[in-house]
């Protein structure tokens, strides 16, 4: 029987990690069509609300039901306004380990909410789910998600060569990809040491799967 995870709501001090629902739509839209999350990622480009209905309603539970991962909305706790998305992938049932995405809304960037909820996720993974291992890969020049990696706790265990597509826009209004490397980061029961103290960033994306 194939391992799932379940529907949970993660609470922060600051923060709610729930499912995406449809309510998620609008904001979803508009977070995915940023300049930052368009070069990071791999979602279409424009996104649109199609995009972000695939997305809830058929990406995201398939994913859970088949045991592959997780894709929970980030909230701020006082005004339910999404601010962000983590995404689990590339779950090993077997080896308990997992790969850990993240990314914030442009208008929420600077307050330590990718840093927030990337720590809150794991330790529900080590505590709750009994993972062994959370994975992270950050693109060579994304240094705002490497930050985000070292603050809650990661190792660095080395560099995948060619390995990540970016995207760059050009003169003529263009996205195009451009190859670059991975980062590769882990981050194990004991590392959570390494996470004291206020957890603040400027905003981080690790790259998402090509889900679409």
């Amino acid at each position: 029987m194939t391992s799932t995870f379940p529907n949970i709501s993660i609470s922060t001090e600051r923060l709610v990690l729930r499912p995406l629902d449809e309510d998620d739509v609008p904001a979803l839209t508009a977070m995915m069509n940023d300049e930052q999350v368009a070069a990071w990622t791999h979602v279409p480009q424009p996104f649109t609300e199609r995009h972000a209905r695939t997305w809830i309603g058929e990406h995201a539970p398939a994913e859970r039901t088949a045991g592959r991962g997780l894709d929970l909305a980030v909230t701020e706790f006082l005004t339910q306004r999404l601010v962000g998305v983590i995404q689990l992938t590339k779950t090993n049932w077997h080896v308990r380990s997992t790969e850990l995405s993240y990314i914030v809304a442009p208008w929420a960037r600077g307050e330590g909410y990718a840093s927030e909820a990337a720590l809150a996720t794991a330790q529900w993974l080590f505590g709750d789910q009994k993972f062994e291992r959370v994975e992270l890969r950050t693109a060579a020049d994304n240094t705002a998600s490497q930050q985000v990696a070292q603050k809650i706790g990661c190792i660095s265990e080395g560099v995948l060569r060619n390995a990540c597509i970016a995207r760059v826009r050009t003169d003529d209004d263009v996205w195009t990809d451009v190859r670059t490397d991975f980062i590769v980061w882990s981050l194990l029961p004991e590392d959570l040491e390494g996470a004291v103290g206020p957890l603040t960033d400027d905003g981080g994306f690790s790259t998402f799967t090509d889900w679409n």
